[in-house]
């Protein structure tokens, strides 16, 4: 269907398109009458989807947390609002939420968040130090962006560009649909996508500038094992970070990706979370490594041979 334009005082609401996303369930005249009462129809189901969006977005606006010059675009499951020109907000969730969304979700997630997210787009430095006061009580920790799991939110500095927009889309998707996912895998996953493209229709990590503290580490010899990795706790992983965390999870992945065997991972691991919490286990059998000494020393000097840009 064609994007719809409804006013809502003095924002623009956008109810985004269902791009790559599976149909929505219809009747089917073969199925029992008393099965039958438990489908919604596609029109009756959008016009439900739709309103929920709106409600929220109204609710927003009832609180006094929507400004006179923010603009509204509805892409299920996001309500991106920013406070840019209406055509940026537009860009940002047709080409970069949406099609974030869409090829992760054909990767790796069957299901959406359960609940409206939001996804606020504040043009520069300044106007994301003051609104994410404002909105969220608190100085930003980071220049960039972040995803607030308590205020199901992501809050960005999209004037610094849209790859931490993507890495923060993961984290909402994989609460989805890993619940008991380690920090390591999460943010490695969500690092991977900071700097991503489209390779024969999917989703792929790129180099970015991770990669050059992790090469010095790695010739330092500083790099902790993939054992140690994939077995900090969430605490480990954020407050004990020898500096290389993120990098060596990201270029795990990174690993994984070019040689065919990423989503496969993610499944494995999913699949066997509750006997391997750590995927270490699934890592082993993914890779068909019996050493994993002998592959970290391997996959090192694949990651010395890397460039950036």
């Amino acid at each position: 269907m064609g994007k719809s334009f409804l006013g809502l005082g003095a924002l623009l609401l956008v109810v985004g398109c269902q791009r790559a996303r599976p149909p929505l369930e219809t009747a089917d005249p073969d199925r029992p009458p008393s099965d039958q009462r438990a489908v919604v129809s596609a029109p009756e189901a959008r016009r439900a989807a739709n309103d929920r969006f709106i409600e929220h977005i109204d609710a927003l606006r009832q609180k006094g947390r929507l400004l006179p010059d923010f603009s509204v675009v509805v892409e299920p499951p996001f309500v991106v609002i920013g406070d840019a020109a209406p055509g940026d907000v537009r860009h940002w969730a047709d080409h970069t939420v949406a099609w974030a969304v869409a090829h992760l979700k054909q990767q790796y997630f069957a299901k959406d968040p359960s609940e409206v997210l939001e996804v606020w787009l504040f043009k520069n430095a300044d106007s994301y130090e003051h609104h994410a006061t404002r909105l969220f009580g608190a100085e930003p920790t980071t220049p960039f962006g972040y995803y607030s799991r308590d205020d199901r939110a992501l809050v960005m500095n999209i004037g610094t560009g849209g790859g931490t927009l993507v890495h923060e889309i993961v984290h909402p998707y994989i609460e989805a649909n890993f619940p008991d996912c380690p920090a390591w895998f999460n943010e490695g996953l969500g690092s991977l996508y900071e700097q991503s493209a489209e390779r024969e229709g999917q989703i792929i990590g790129l180099t970015n500038w991770r990669l050059e503290g992790l090469q010095q580490a790695i010739a330092a010899r500083r790099l902790p094992s993939f054992h140690a990795l994939t077995h900090t706790s969430t605490h480990e992983f954020y407050e004990l970070d020898p500096g290389t965390n993120y990098a060596q999870a990201r270029y795990l992945l990174y690993y994984l990706q070019e040689r065919g065997l990423l989503a496969h991972y993610y499944r494995d691991f999913a699949k066997r979370v509750a006997e391997d919490a750590s995927g270490y286990r699934s890592l082993e059998r993914v890779l068909g490594e019996p050493d994993m000494v002998a592959f970290q020393e391997r996959w090192e000097r694949f990651v010395l041979g890397l460039t950036f840009p």
